[in-house]
């Protein structure tokens, strides 16, 4: 078994993310690296004079979910960029924090909270070696499944969708950027790491449309399945849903009038595009608006020979979607 300990805010939802996860074998709430004289008590570390900070020890074990998933999936519950809060709870007892005991987890750590700290600015989270950490009391334990009704600030689709991953991404890993200027063009570049646009009908993947896989060019992380990639007459290649929701990460994106929603790649930051959602073609209603420049595609046939036989399974039958222009019936054609 290993170990890791999440300081998220309050620790009732963190606590309900991470045993959610299959994998982890037990999580423990409690106060982590304040003063090692103090054995506090709840009320004590609210007064904001102990140093402690709010947090679960989760163990886990390492052959059914890696440590690189569960930080990043610590990440998607948090706002990086706050300091001393997370949701509607403030003060220094909340801070955003991740400790460690090993080296192996620490690199693992500072790894991921690397390209974290590209998405983010300001970048809060404290990293740091696991001090001390003491038990809180037993009603703070597994509060949640006590308390049906207990505050959570953790949303609780989120909690469903890290439990249900389709693939850990440990696999996987962001180049440095000396390797990621090596192996992209300079249009590439400009796309994937600088937020560009392509030209729309003028790239090369809008009319693929062949049974495979979408991965992120930067890293080879999986994205998107073929089947759901569907004519939406943009210019880009559109897509309904992600392969894995816990792939995609979301970001506001004010360069224009209008407020976009970006979708980055979890492993990479790579810029994939946007999504927009209410679009009629799209038999989700959602339209993954990305650039051919960020994405490789991998033919079904290729797949095991590329690292990818694990997901063949999930390749389907390739069916255009339909959708009448003068009502909301959908067919397949």
């Amino acid at each position: 078994m290993k170990e890791i300990w999440f300081a998220g805010g309050c620790f009732w939802g963190t606590e309900r993310l991470m045993s959610a996860i299959p994998g982890v074998v037990s999580t423990e709430v409690g106060y982590a690296n304040g003063d090692p004289s103090l054995d506090p008590s709840y009320e004590e570390v609210c007064r904001r004079t102990t140093g402690y900070r709010e947090t679960v020890h989760v163990l886990y074990d390492p052959a059914e979910v890696s440590t690189d998933y569960l930080v990043y999936a610590f990440y998607s519950s948090i706002d990086p960029s706050m300091e001393n809060g997370q949701g509607n709870d403030r003060g220094p007892q909340y801070q955003a924090c991740i400790f460690w005991k090993d080296p192996e987890t620490e690199d693992t750590v500072r790894r991921i909270s690397a390209v974290e700290a590209m998405r983010y600015r300001p970048f809060c989270v404290v990293l740091e070696e696991l001090k001390v950490f003491r038990r809180a009391e037993e009603y703070h334990q597994r509060y949640l499944e006590k308390n049906e009704h207990g505050y959570c600030h953790v949303d609780p689709y989120l909690i469903k969708q890290v439990s249900d991953r389709v693939f850990d991404p440990s696999a996987y890993k962001r180049p440095s950027d000396e390797e990621i200027s090596e192996s992209l063009s300079g249009s590439e570049i400009y796309i994937t790491q600088n937020g560009g646009t392509e030209p729309p009908f003028d790239n090369e993947y809008d009319s693929e449309f062949g049974r495979g896989i979408f991965v992120d060019k930067v890293t080879g992380e999986p994205l998107f399945l073929s089947q759901d990639k569907y004519n939406s007459h943009c210019g880009w290649p559109a897509f309904s849903r992600p392969l894995d929701p816990n792939a995609m990460v979301y970001l506001e994106d004010r360069s224009l009038p209008i407020t976009r929603i970006e979708v980055r790649s979890r492993v990479g930051n790579t810029h994939l595009g946007h999504v927009f959602y209410g679009d009629s073609w799209s038999p989700t209603r959602a339209r993954y608006c990305m650039n051919s420049a960020s994405l490789r595609f991998i033919p079904v046939e290729d797949m095991e020979t590329e690292g990818y036989g694990h997901l063949v399974h999930l390749v389907g039958e390739k069916k255009e979607m339909w959708r009448s222009p003068f009502s909301d019936d959908v067919g397949r054609i």
